[in-house]
């Protein structure tokens, strides 16, 4: 039987973490009427290197992240006798941050962003993999594998630099004007920004651990604007 240890082995093979474990109750319907486990996959150590290389990006055709996600997770996923899952491609979308603050890793931030356990304000999934049984742990780490029931390390962050970073008070407690944002990111000002990310989720001291490299973080600035 595929245990949570098999999950992580698979998705680690292809630079993918496993970013939360989310399952339903005994007392509890399936998620989606189907799954009784839900793991979600983001990006692992050396993840930009890995799916720069891949054909998808060397194939000029539009959301080549997209695509390798696509390739990747649902071979992860259906190999194991799960069904991939993703958080693009709708409308309808999957509930993913529903499923990250069910995994008990992810929690609402200052500022109303996720924040996870390992990757702070830079958490994001490139998919999840679905499954109709109740997954053990086999010999998978706590930390990566199984739900955490720790309070929000925002909590036990005093200065919370994120409620201040943004340059412009785009991103704060108060909400999220995306097109002062936006409107940032077009200057010269906006450019550190642009090319290493956005400064309210470099910002968290737990952003470190994700390892985000600028110019994956760049990657996603531009597909932003």
């Amino acid at each position: 039987m595929t245990t949570l240890a098999d999950v992580a082995a698979a998705a680690g093979g292809h630079c993918l973490a496993v970013n939360g474990v989310v399952r339903a109750k005994a007392s509890e319907a399936p998620f989606d009427g189907r799954f009784r486990t839900i793991v979600l996959f983001g990006p692992g150590a050396g993840f930009w290197t890995l799916v720069t290389a891949s054909a998808e990006f060397a194939n000029p055709a539009p959301h080549p992240l997209d695509r390798w996600s696509i390739r990747v997770i649902s071979g992860i996923a259906r190999s194991l006798g799960g069904e991939p899952l993703f958080p693009f491609g709708g409308p309808p979308f999957a509930p993913f941050p529903d499923w990250a603050l069910k995994s008990g890793r992810c929690w609402p931030s200052p500022v109303n962003l996720l924040v996870h356990d390992h990757s702070g304000l830079m958490v994001s999934f490139r998919g999840a993999a679905g499954f109709a049984d109740d997954l053990k742990n086999g010999n998978a780490s706590s930390e990566d594998e199984s739900e955490q029931t720790e309070p929000s390390p925002c909590d036990q962050c005093p200065e919370q630099p994120c409620r201040s970073a943004c340059p412009v008070g785009a991103l704060t407690a108060d909400g999220y004007d995306i097109a002062r944002c936006k409107a940032f990111l077009m200057t010269e000002s906006g450019q550190d920004c642009m090319q290493r990310g956005c400064a309210v989720r470099r910002s968290c001291p737990l952003s470190a651990g994700a390892g985000r490299e600028d110019a994956q973080s760049a990657f996603h600035m531009r597909a932003f604007l």
